[in-house]
């Protein structure tokens, strides 16, 4: 994989000139000392990940369980108003089930 990378970045120096008017804040020359840092032996180099996230900063566990089936219906939820929530909670049930849900409604804090 980092040979890859390495052969990705190398194209993108290819592509991304040196400007010389811009000495001491060229971007091209920024990719270039960057590349060389980054992969010290070249293709060889080894590319360990120091942790195991994203950009985001959030693990994979984390990932997982936002991305789960469980919480993607509570987001879909959330986005509901709250006329909408009321007339799924207590469409054809009996009447216990009505006064419990009722009372759950009540009892929540507003989202």
């Amino acid at each position: 994989m980092a040979a890859s990378r390495y052969r990705r970045f190398l194209k993108l120096c290819e592509e991304w000139p040196v400007d010389e008017t811009k000495r001491g804040r060229d971007l091209g020359a920024y990719l270039r000392q960057r590349v060389a840092q980054a992969f010290r032996e070249g293709e060889n180099t080894q590319y360990p990940r120091p942790r195991d996230t994203s950009f985001s900063g959030l693990s994979l566990e984390e990932y997982k369980l936002i991305l789960s089936t469980d919480t993607l219906e509570e987001f879909k939820d959330m986005n509901k108003g709250m006329w909408k929530k009321l007339q799924e909670k207590f469409a054809s049930k009996s009447p216990e089930e009505k006064h419990r849900a009722w009372a759950r409604a009540l009892s929540r804090p507003p989202t």
